[in-house]
């Protein structure tokens, strides 16, 4: 018998290291791609409620001023004397400081129906050219009482 084959293993190989560091790195790696993935989904998911927000916010304006038509285009200053072009304007702020510069915001009546639709650049989540909706419906007034 050879001397050498008597005696203990010491240490690792260089090998062992190496595929010890390998195997963490492609940990590692997968670890940092699902962080970067929850924070574009969860930018996405701000910029909805963002949108839910305005919304209702002027859902509830439309209803506290409901004789106003807010189908008109937005003035491009606000003006508090006339309320419904103040909450135009507002609308209008925020969902450009909100949302981004690219997005927009509409205000349709159809039979005492309001519809607001807010649209936003939402490629950062999709890794596309996607645009982004939110749509609210809801009637803005009682219908009147008829008589029998």
């Amino acid at each position: 018998m050879r001397q050498g084959s008597k005696r203990a293993q010491e240490g690792m190989t260089l090998i062992e290291v190496l595929v010890a560091v390998l195997i963490l790195t492609v940990g590692l790696l997968g670890a940092a791609a699902i962080q970067l993935n929850a924070l574009k989904y969860t930018d996405s998911s701000r910029m909805t409620s963002q949108a839910s927000f305005i919304a209702y916010d002027m859902m509830d304006r439309i209803r506290a001023n409901s004789g106003a038509d807010y189908t008109i285009t937005p003035p491009t200053s606000g003006n508090l004397s006339v309320a419904r072009d103040q909450d135009l304007f507002d609308f209008t702020g925020n969902i450009a400081s909100a949302l981004g510069a690219t997005a927009t915001g509409t205000i349709a009546l159809s039979q005492r129906v309001y519809t607001i639709t807010i649209t936003w650049d939402d490629s950062r989540a999709a890794n596309t050219n996607t645009r982004r909706s939110f749509v609210l419906t809801s009637r803005a007034t009682v219908d009147p009482v008829s008589t029998p």
